[in-house]
Formats: C-alpha cells, sequence, structure tokens
C-alpha cells in the first residue's frame, strides 16, 4: 500500500508540472474508430497491415481489419514451457513477442521470440538474460533507430521500475532504463517521434476510472526516462483492462487494444461484470490531430 501510495504522489507531481510548462503531453489524440479484434494483449502495424495477439494467439488483418490468418498453436519449437503472450511489435515483417509462463501474477521463462509476419510461425528466439532481475513480461517493442528491443514488467515490483533492453540486431542484453516517477501496472510499450509510449491499467474499472498513457522521455540521461501522463482514457466504450498499444505513422494513428466485460484478478480473467457473458477485444484508432 505504501508503495502504491507513493507512486500516485509521484505521478500527481509530474501532472502538476505539466500545469507549470515544464514537461506536457506530447500529442492531442481525437477517437475516429474502433475494430472488433480476436485477441485480449496486443497490437501492432506495419505496411497496411495489422497484427493482434491473444495470452495463446497471433492474428493478422488487412488494411480494412478483414482477418487475413491465424495461429491458435503459436507455443510450438519452444524448448521452455511457455503459456502467454503480451504485447507485440512488428519490424520488417517480422514480429516480436514477449513470452513467458504466466500464472496468478507471476512470470517465469521470459524470452523475446521472433515470428514470421506472414505464416506467423517461429523463426528464432534471444538468449534470455536471467541476471537482470526482469521477473515477467507484459509487452515488448522496437525501436529500429536505436537498434533497440525494449521489454516492460507488468507486476508490483521493483523490477516493474525499470525497462529491459536487448540489441535488435544480436539479441544481447544491453542494459535497462530506470523509469522517474514508476508508472504502475505496465501493459504495452512503443516508440514513437523519438520517445517510448507505455500504457498502464492504473484506474479502476469497478469505480469508472480510466487507465493511461505516459510518454518516457529518453533524451536525457541514458540510464533514466522521465515519464509525463500522455493521456486518460474516459472516450472508451466502457473502462476494463487495457493492453498494448502501437503508433501507425502511415496514417499518424494511435491505436490502443482495450478489454471490457471480464473481471481481472491477478492480471488473468476471472468472471464476468454484468450484463456480460464473454470478454470484448477492441482497437481504438485515434488520429494524432496536433503537437502540443
Amino acid at each position: 500500500m505504501q508503495k502504491k501510495l507513493l507512486v500516485i504522489l509521484s505521478l500527481v507531481s509530474s501532472i502538476m508540472l505539466i500545469g507549470c510548462g515544464k514537461t506536457k503531453a506530447g500529442f492531442k489524440y481525437e477517437l475516429a474508430d474502433v475494430h472488433p479484434v480476436a485477441g485480449r494483449q496486443g497490437v501492432c502495424s506495419e505496411k497496411g497491415c495489422y497484427w493482434v495477439s491473444g495470452s495463446t494467439t497471433l492474428t493478422k488483418y488487412d488494411s480494412s481489419w478483414n482477418l487475413i490468418s491465424e495461429n491458435t498453436e503459436p507455443f510450438e519449437g519452444y524448448t521452455l514451457e511457455v503459456n502467454h503472450i503480451g504485447d507485440i511489435d512488428v519490424y520488417n515483417n517480422e514480429l516480436y513477442l514477449g513470452v513467458e509462463y504466466f500464472s496468478d501474477g507471476e512470470g517465469k521463462n521470459i524470452q523475446v521470440a521472433v515470428y514470421d509476419g506472414d505464416t506467423l510461425e517461429l523463426k528464432r528466439v534471444f538468449p534470455f538474460r536471467s541476471d537482470t532481475g526482469q521477473l515477467e513480461c507484459s509487452g515488448i517493442a522496437v525501436d529500429p533507430v536505436s537498434r533497440t528491443v525494449y521489454m516492460t514488467s507488468w507486476i508490483d515490483d521493483e523490477s516493474s521500475s525499470y525497462l529491459y533492453m536487448y540489441d535488435l540486431d544480436t539479441g544481447d542484453y544491453k542494459g535497462k532504463l530506470k523509469m522517474d516517477p514508476v508508472p504502475q501496472w505496465l501493459q504495452g510499450i512503443a516508440c514513437f517521434n523519438g520517445s517510448l509510449y507505455v500504457t498502464c491499467d492504473d484506474g479502476n474499472a469497478d469505480n469508472d476510472e480510466p487507465d493511461h498513457m505516459y510518454r518516457i522521455d529518453i533524451s536525457g540521461d541514458k540510464d533514466i526516462g522521465k515519464v509525463i501522463p500522455e493521456k486518460a482514457f474516459d472516450d472508451v466504450i466502457k473502462q476494463g483492462e487495457i493492453e498494448g498499444l502501437t503508433f501507425d505513422e502511415d496514417h499518424r494513428q494511435l491505436l490502443l487494444l482495450y478489454n471490457r466485460g471480464a473481471k481481472i484478478v491477478a492480471g488473468m480473467p476471472k468472471g464476468f461484470y454484468e450484463g456480460y457473458s464473454e470478454e470484448i477485444h477492441e482497437v481504438f484508432v485515434y488520429d494524432i490531430v496536433e503537437e502540443r
């Protein structure tokens, strides 16, 4: 409880700084469309195609969000036991996944896995460094400029204060980036316009409180990223659980995966809210209309 209070106070301080003009959200976003999808974890886009990850599935869509292909058995070919996919990213028609064995809020056997963007089948796995302190992987992002793969951790632990970095070309571990202040319950991550963006399941659906996206400024200290509130998602259909995100640079849009209907306990669906008999997964598409 004490840690949660400190996190809230730190983020409130950042919001106060915004009002003083010392730091601010990068863009303004306007909701343009909503698409139902077959997956609850992550989304990414490249060259007119979209990919969505479920906890145990991968799907590919065309530019009109028509289903092209699906892999319902994505864990074939692993030497370690895995059962969970988080938020995903794509680079040069290769999908980057943070894969792990996840149960009751804890992860193990974490791996960076690369899949073919067309067949949705496993191609290779990065060697994971077990001594980094990373205990879970909720999301992954590729930065082609710095040749870095970033990984997030969801659990409420000191390990989730960092983003973990691997070399895009060699797969070698590059170190970890401390977030300041530390956002809570990280779900997804994306690179855009020289910054990192993370989504956090820090609202309370029971109280109709929205989840948030934060921008991480990585232009300063190479070991510390300044965390800045970017957007509260108070415009979704119904509050639920925020998940992965991506930026469609061709259309200058933010794509956000949001789940509604299921009650989430320790990161896993446990029953449904009144009026729902299944969880609904939707990608919310936002136009980026101006730079602040």
